[in-house]
């Protein structure tokens, strides 16, 4: 990677930091019709993350991808104006942990040991999952908010602790791929023509189907449960190029989740509020026609930041921050921040395909998965193209568990880029 990029990546934190500044304007403007009276330190603390960021950025990754960060902090900075703009009493939470997570982001990058030597710890990293996992189901600490069982409060500081999670998975899913993806590749027998690979093969893909269905079943988490299951069968397919798995993943996650819309309440009546949710306006389908309203007033170009009423849509600083951005910056501003997204996809697939050492390559590929369904899941569901889940929008929607690990995952990311442009580098000049 030439030193200019890191050039170009101040030009675009720059770019970015204008961004946020006008949109901050525009919604105070929009809401109390006068400029925000905190404008010059909301400006300087911009500045100063975005500056902390890419100091970091050229001291420990001076060679990695240069649009991945100011990606970030556009989303991330375009968030905090709408939930700001929603509840300001949320605003200095979020701010709180955009520090925290920008904080969080430089410390990973300084890490030393190389993103290759966590392939040592897979196993270690497979309990830490797990039990990150099943934490919210301990009694005194683990709590039911919203309908889903999700949630840890240790004191006074409530998190996620499945945002940590798929961290620790996709870790442990990369070393674990890594070594085994000759056998998963063994075919033992025809069926109809159509290879069917060992039976011993399979084990890791059923694992992983009833870890997800005891995570939708047990903590009514539609959302975290699709998205360890596509985490996995994602990486399996990368390591093993076997569409069967595929074939095989869509037959089992099928089955299972008719299963659980058969057998358990929650999963039913979150699928007819999806299928129906005008039969019932005012009481269970209230958020969806709400943020479908929010939607179609937003139009082409939107009311207006701050001009708005998307407040009426109950969790609309997590669930459904997508419509308040629909319903103010209409197609125009969703469509910016979908191809925002993208553009964090399409990176994190570049430098996984430049990755040379496999363990980076699939990590990379996990991570970028992670990022790219989950927005995936929670805008389809805005949408109603799928069942609302209740994952959050990465970087954008309120949240503090889930903002760090997005800082975490992209930290990462960079990291691999770094390593991988370092090492090309090298190659040449030697």
């Amino acid at each position: 990677m030439k030193p200019h990029q890191r050039n170009a990546e101040a030009r675009l934190l720059l770019i970015s930091s204008i961004i946020i500044v006008s949109a901050y304007v525009l919604a105070s403007l929009g809401r109390y019709s006068s400029p925000p009276p905190n404008i010059i330190p909301f400006l300087g603390i911009i500045v100063l993350l975005f500056l902390a960021a890419h100091m970091a950025m050229r001291k420990y990754a001076p060679h990695a991808n240069p649009t991945l960060l100011p990606l970030a902090g556009v989303l991330n900075g375009l968030g905090y104006v709408i939930i700001a703009r929603l509840q300001e009493d949320l605003a200095g939470l979020q701010a709180s942990w955009t520090f925290i997570s920008v904080i969080a982001f430089i410390t990973v990058l300084a890490t030393k040991p190389a993103v290759n030597q966590y392939q040592r710890y897979k196993y270690s990293l497979l309990l830490l999952g797990v039990f990150l996992l099943i934490l919210p189901l301990f009694p005194v600490i683990g709590r039911e908010i919203n309908g889903s069982r999700i949630w840890v409060s240790i004191g006074p500081m409530n998190f996620q602790p499945g945002e940590f999670a798929k961290i620790a998975l996709a870790l442990f899913f990369a070393g674990y791929l890594v070594e085994r993806r000759e056998i998963l590749s063994i075919t033992s027998s025809k069926i109809f023509g159509i290879s069917i690979p060992e039976p011993r093969a399979l084990g890791p893909l059923v694992f992983a189907w009833l870890i997800s269905l005891v995570v939708m079943v047990m903590e009514k988490d539609l959302g975290s449960s699709l998205l360890f299951f596509i985490l996995f069968v994602a990486l399996l397919w990368v390591a093993t190029q076997r569409n069967l798995y595929l074939l095989i993943s869509t037959v089992l996650f099928t089955g299972g989740a008719f299963f659980a819309w058969n057998q358990f309440a929650h999963v039913h009546k979150r699928v007819d509020i999806w299928l129906h949710p005008f039969n019932d306006p005012s009481g269970d389908g209230f958020q969806l026609v709400q943020s479908s309203f929010a939607l179609a007033e937003g139009g082409l170009t939107g009311t207006g930041l701050g001009l708005g009423n998307p407040e009426r849509i109950p969790a609309v600083e997590t669930d459904f921050i997508f419509s308040a951005i629909g319903e103010e910056l209409g197609l125009l501003g969703t469509s910016s921040i979908l191809i925002a997204f993208i553009l964090v996809i399409c990176s994190g697939f570049q430098i996984a395909l430049n990755a040379q050492k496999p363990f980076e390559k699939l990590l990379a590929a996990g991570l970028t998965t992670l990022l790219g369904f989950q927005s995936f899941i929670i805008i389809a569901g805005v949408v109603r193209v799928l069942p609302l889940t209740g994952v959050t929008l990465p970087f954008v929607s309120y949240g503090g568990s889930s903002l760090l690990s997005n800082w975490v995952i992209l930290a990462i990311l960079l990291r691999i880029s770094n390593e991988t442009n370092q090492h090309a580098k090298n190659r040449v000049t030697t």
